[in-house]
């Protein structure tokens, strides 16, 4: 789905997702470790590459792992960028829009997102996928780069060696800010295999944790649960502040070969 449309996601586009995580062609192995690889892949008329990375947690169900992808409780747990997440509401059981901000390691600026998110159970893997929209209550905020994404997804399946799962995660990501592209395209390979290993962790801490926090709890297998409002189509427009947004952001351009070293060291 293009940035800005709102719509309930289509099998076609969660297809979309697969055909990128499972055709190599066009990408560039620019990783590869047992059991994590990393490709990236440039997009004709956009600066920043797409990343795809291929895991296996052999100690992880995949119904495990799809839980800890969706759990927000959880998250703030285990992800050490997050700053805030919040569920803006939902369209359907299994489409909503959410506002998420991270802290990014210094010398660069912390960003956020407006994103729709989508998934989908098949039975034999599970699919989320999001991208960014606007809506009216939730413009720019002062001390932010607000971030687009064009494309993000996660895929679950069971692990081709028969133990545990298999991860995949495809993005494409404009961090916007006066960044240099080359300097974006690296951090996105030093981060890569850090949120594998973190992620890793977290999927095999959820079940001791999630028993002694709300452990019935799991919107997102039972519709019945959901709490957050009904959003209206209406509400997913721009804000007035974005429309007159003149695209002025913190000078982030002069970061140098050092920068990733500290940021590596995050």
């Amino acid at each position: 789905m293009d940035v800005g449309v709102v719509k309930i996601a289509e099998d076609k586009d969660f297809e979309k997702l697969k055909q990128l995580y499972d055709n190599n062609n066009d990408w560039r192995l620019d990783y590869n470790k047992p059991d994590l690889s990393v490709w990236t892949k440039s997009v004709p008329g956009i600066h920043f590459r797409m990343v795809k990375i291929r895991t296996r947690f052999p100690d992880v169900l995949p119904e495990t792992l799809f839980d800890v992808l969706h759990d927000p409780e959880y998250r703030k747990v285990w992800d050490t960028h997050v700053i805030e997440s919040k569920e803006i509401g939902f369209f359907n059981p299994n489409n909503d829009i959410g506002y998420y901000s991270m802290a990014c390691p210094s010398p660069l600026k912390n960003r956020d997102f407006v994103l729709q998110r989508s998934w989908l159970d098949t039975g034999m893997e599970q699919l989320i996928i999001n991208h960014t929209v606007f809506h009216k209550d939730y413009p720019p905020r002062k001390h932010y780069v607000r971030a687009t994404s064009y494309l993000t997804g996660y895929i679950v399946r069971p692990s081709r060696n028969g133990d545990g799962s298999e991860l995949g995660y495809v993005s494409h990501t404009d961090p916007h800010g006066k960044l240099p592209v080359w300097l974006v395209n690296k951090v996105t390979q030093i981060f890569a295999p850090k949120m594998v290993k973190k992620l890793h962790k977290a999927s095999v801490n959820y079940p001791s944790w999630k028993m002694l926090n709300n452990p019935n709890l799991k919107p997102w297998h039972f519709p019945e649960q959901i709490s957050a409002p009904r959003i209206k189509l209406e509400e997913c427009v721009k804000s007035a502040e974005e429309k007159n947004l003149k695209n002025i952001y913190v000078d982030e351009s002069d970061l140098k070969d050092k920068d990733v070293a500290i940021m590596d060291n995050d």
